[in-house]
Parts: C-alpha cells; structure tokens; sequence
C-alpha cells in the first residue's frame, strides 16, 4: 500500500543513500590515488576467474563512475532497483580490497578496518533491500472513448 509517509520515507533513504555515492564514487573517479594500489591483490584474484583489463587505475576510476551514476540515479529516485544493484555489485571489491581486516595485524587497526567492513556490508544490506522492495503499482490510464 503506497502512503505518503512510506514515499516520503524511500524519498529521504534514497537521496540520503545515492548522495553519499555520488560523492565518494566521483572522488575515487577523479583522483583514484592510493585506492589502485590497495585495489591491487583483490584484483589479481578476480582476474583469476573473470578477464578483467590490466590496467587497476581505470578499474578503481569505473567502479567509481559506476557508484556516482548509480548514486546519482538512487538519489532521484530513478530506476531504484537496477541502481542500487549497480552500486550494491561495485561494493564487493571495494570494501574486499579496502578493508580486509583479517590481514591486519595491529588490533586498533584490525578493528578500525573491521568497523569499515561491517559498515559496507550494512550498505550493501540496505542497498539489497531497495533491489527486493515491492515497487509501487502504476494505475493504468483509462482509455478515452
């Protein structure tokens, strides 16, 4: 059932949501910087089962690209379930290479990166959820005769 505080509610989740890939996506687009190199190792190991290009800076700057324009489309409220899909696929890598915390060895930053792990996977739940929610039914028009 649709209600104006339910849409008012996906409204503000949806903006709140895609604004923050907006953000983040096009800074890693723009200056992908140390995120290459850390991006590196998970890489290697996806291009053992998918072919992916050699080149890592133009795949941090394309997983970038991708969550600034699925979280531009989030933040409007267009196409919400292919967006939130898009950006939800591009978060595996990112939060893999960015905060493994298993890897790490010191415990405050093993449970900072832990908290950064645990945060992406929370997005990606929320993200999820925007993927299985029953989308509004349009009326359909009534035919002029």
């Amino acid at each position: 059932m649709k209600t104006p505080g339910r849409t008012l509610i996906r409204s503000v989740g949806r903006l709140l949501t895609g604004t923050t890939f907006v953000v983040l996506g096009a800074d890693a687009a723009r200056k992908p910087g140390g995120r290459v190199e850390q991006a590196g190792p998970t890489l290697d190991s996806i291009r053992k089962v998918v072919p992916l290009p050699k080149n890592d800076e133009l795949l941090v700057r394309a997983n970038g690209a991708a969550q600034a324009a699925g979280g531009a489309l989030l933040a409007l409220g267009r196409f919400p379930r292919f967006s939130s899909a898009v950006i939800a696929g591009s978060m595996v890598p990112t939060t893999l290479a960015g905060h493994a915390f298993w890897k790490i060895q010191d415990p405050v930053a093993r449970k900072q990166q832990q908290v950064q792990f645990f945060k992406n996977a929370a997005l990606v739940g929320g993200l999820l959820l925007e993927v299985a929610l029953d989308q509004p039914k349009k009326k359909a028009k009534k035919s002029k005769k």
